[in-house]
């Protein structure tokens, strides 16, 4: 396997007064390999999302380094960039470009969003007349469509009714089980025990264990 990413004693704090203020993350050293699927776990607020932002470039650490080896690293947004007074073709197209695709790619594939977001003529509708299920419908099917070499996921990314939920569930199931690399932060025990093939648990802004998924489970659990 490649390292794709590195940590290498990351620490992170949210505030300007470096001095006094707690680390949202501390020490933090681990890798990421090509064609893994690594999980990250932790109570809410132990720096999963952080740990997300970090790796995709959205902020920089306060400490140590991070070593890419590749500049194609994706953390799914869903409706970036959506603008109201846009229509949900004008909408895809740009939430498509600062995804990273290029324009003739998001034109190529603008049935399948339409499709995938079951939203059919309304697609030319201005997106400030869609309901919020429909703007997430829309923003998920975008940002399936980008295909990085290191792809982050939030489990926060649920959207719509029931069966979009499960529809869109199944989707990223299936890239996750093909090739690609996937760093996922979830509170699904079931999906990091089956889909992940290592598992980072995060605690107290710093790494508690890393190992194979049911060894970190069972520390977890405990």
């Amino acid at each position: 396997m490649t390292t794709l990413l590195r940590f290498e004693g990351v620490g992170l704090r949210y505030t300007n007064d470096r001095r006094g203020s707690p680390w949202t993350l501390q020490d933090v050293s681990f890798d990421v390999q090509s064609g893994e699927t690594l999980g990250i776990i932790g109570r809410n607020g132990a720096g999963k999302s952080s740990l997300l932002r970090l790796m995709s470039g959205l902020i920089a650490p306060d400490a140590g380094r991070i070593v890419r080896h590749t500049e194609s690293i994706l953390l799914l947004s869903i409706q970036l960039g959506f603008q109201s007074h846009l229509t949900g073709r004008e909408n895809a197209m740009l939430s498509g470009i600062l995804l990273g695709m290029r324009a003739a790619e998001v034109r190529a594939a603008m049935n399948d969003i339409i499709d995938f977001a079951e939203l059919g003529d309304q697609i030319d509708d201005p997106v400030r007349t869609y309901s919020a299920g429909m703007r997430g419908r829309l923003g998920f099917a975008v940002a399936c469509q980008a295909r990085p070499e290191v792809l982050l996921i939030d489990e926060a990314l649920s959207v719509g009714d029931r069966v979009f939920r499960e529809k869109s569930r199944k989707y990223l199931l299936e890239r996750l089980q093909s090739e690609q690399t996937a760093v996922v932060v979830s509170h699904d025990e079931k999906l990091i025990a089956n889909e992940c093939n290592r598992v980072i648990w995060l605690a107290d802004g710093g790494i508690k264990a890393c190992g194979a998924p049911e060894d970190v489970l069972e520390q977890y659990r405990r």
